[in-house]
């Protein structure tokens, strides 16, 4: 097997000036090793405290779902812990629960992560669980069946109720279309209701093996007794048989286009703006988090103090990035009673504009470099959160470098560069889709001046239009 190493540096402690935080957060040494068969193994000894941090990560995820059965990998994630090995869902939970541990599995637009912590003297049975999760989930008809049946009725529930968290959902799905990167990672009515235990079976076969696998665990290890107990668990696992699912990078919309879901009686439309983005590896990766922080980013963002302090418009507004791996997207994302829609959305136009014709301010850049640098280091303080860590660098292919430069990277980042960030990666006004749920009858007119209009009802069992 061949054994690399990860650069070791001391860990910095936070600091909340940007002279001082110049210096920013590096990650302490660990070990890479891939086995013979395709598994990444990333372990750090770090012995301050007794607990074990465990990250594992088979590549996949929703981009991986077969063609009509959105859902799939998440509804998977979702069963590894009903039930593995020689325990049922109840002994399982009795097993991780009993001492005192944490032990989840979800699924991500690229990947299906299990996450958990441990205390150092359950090292072993942390190992076996996972083990059991990854070679021998039981997979139960009944576990699958009532999963399926319980994550459609929160979908009728949330948009029979309160859709806020949907637009994003309607948003990815109008603006990649029939690219991976559209599909709803918990799926939609129509397509859950496809996915048989068969199916969910025949997925577990064809999509997991030690070819997608990383395994990262940090905390109080011997790291070469946890290597061997790792290499006897996995070094005769064999390949997924399904290829890895090949996504090409997604086209930006040109002009403008508009889904508007209809609500009939909502008192609030809720509403996505946006446009392809970047992906994980954009090089300019500090400035566009200064401008997203200033932007939409935080509470005391452009958005929130121009739609909801000043103009009483909204509860809440934000931007968002989505960075997979290749370019995902950017957009604004808030509500605003029925009767506010054209002017709330007015505004965030005039934002968008305002930020690609005048970028940020000198003062506000420093305030944005402060939150970011009092954010940072917080992250890579416990077993868990490095193990984490190290599994996203390893599920990205990126080195030590995307953490140890960072804080440099934001402390020096100047004004002229955050602007050119600014134009490269949030879309011009005139290039934009709009996913809006709201009453269709109340707000349909107005809405045409953004451009046509495709027009669904959130009763749909679906999200693509």
């Amino acid at each position: 097997m061949n054994v690399a190493r990860i650069a070791c540096f001391a860990t910095c402690a936070c600091l909340l000036s940007v002279a001082a935080v110049a210096q920013g957060v590096t990650l302490p040494a660990a070990e890479r090793i891939e086995l013979d068969n395709g598994v990444v193994i990333v372990l750090l000894e770090k012995r301050d405290v007794p607990l074990i941090g465990l990250e594992a990560v088979i590549h996949g995820g929703a981009v991986s779902d077969p063609d009509g059965r959105a859902g799939m990998a998440s509804l998977l994630a979702g069963l590894l812990e009903k039930g593995a090995g020689e325990r049922s869902a109840a002994e399982f939970a009795e097993a991780v629960d009993s001492v005192g541990g944490v032990l989840s599995a979800t699924a991500g637009l690229e990947s299906i992560t299990l996450s958990g912590e441990f205390l150092a003297r359950d090292e072993d049975l942390m190992i076996e669980l996972l083990v059991d999760m990854l070679r021998s989930p039981a997979l139960s008809d009944a576990e699958i069946t009532k999963l399926r049946d319980r994550r459609i009725d929160f979908l009728r529930a949330a948009k029979d109720g309160d859709p806020r968290h949907l637009s994003p959902i309607y948003g990815a799905a109008f603006l990649f279309a029939e690219h991976p990167y559209g599909t709803p990672v918990n799926g939609a009515e129509e397509s859950l209701a496809r996915i048989s235990p068969a199916d969910v079976r025949g997925y577990y076969r064809d999509y997991f093996g030690a070819n997608r696998l990383i395994v990262s665990i940090a905390g109080d290890i011997d790291a070469s007794t946890t290597l061997e107990k790792l290499t006897a668990a996995f070094s005769d696992w064999g390949p997924a048989t399904a290829p890895f699912p090949v996504v090409d990078t997604p086209v930006p919309v040109i002009g403008r286009r508009v889904l508007l879901v209809d609500k009939p009686g909502a008192t609030q439309s809720y509403f996505w703006i946006g446009n392809v983005g970047v992906s994980k590896h954009y090089a300019s990766r500090a400035e566009l988090d200064i401008a997203n922080t200033l932007f939409g980013g935080r509470f005391t963002s452009m958005l929130m103090d121009e739609m909801r302090t000043k103009a009483g418009l909204t509860y809440g507004a934000g931007s968002s990035l989505r960075r997979p791996s290749k370019a995902g997207s950017v957009a604004i994302i808030s509500s605003t009673k029925t009767e506010t829609t054209l002017e709330a959305i007015d505004l965030a136009l005039e934002l968008l504009t305002k930020l690609r014709d005048e970028g940020v301010a000198d003062d506000m850049i420093v305030s944005g470099k402060n939150y970011i640098l009092g954010q940072f280091p917080p992250r890579f303080e416990t077993a868990e959160q490095l193990a984490t860590e190290f599994a996203i660098l390893e599920a990205y292919g990126l080195d030590a470098s995307y953490i140890d430069d960072y804080g440099d990277a934001v402390a020096s980042a100047a004004g002229e560069s955050i602007r050119s960030v600014i134009n490269d990666v949030y879309p011009e006004p005139d290039n934009l889709v709009f996913a809006i749920i709201g009453d269709a009858d109340q707000i349909r007119e107005q809405l045409a001046k953004y451009g046509p209009i495709t027009e669904m009802p959130i009763t749909d069992p679906h999200f693509h239009p």
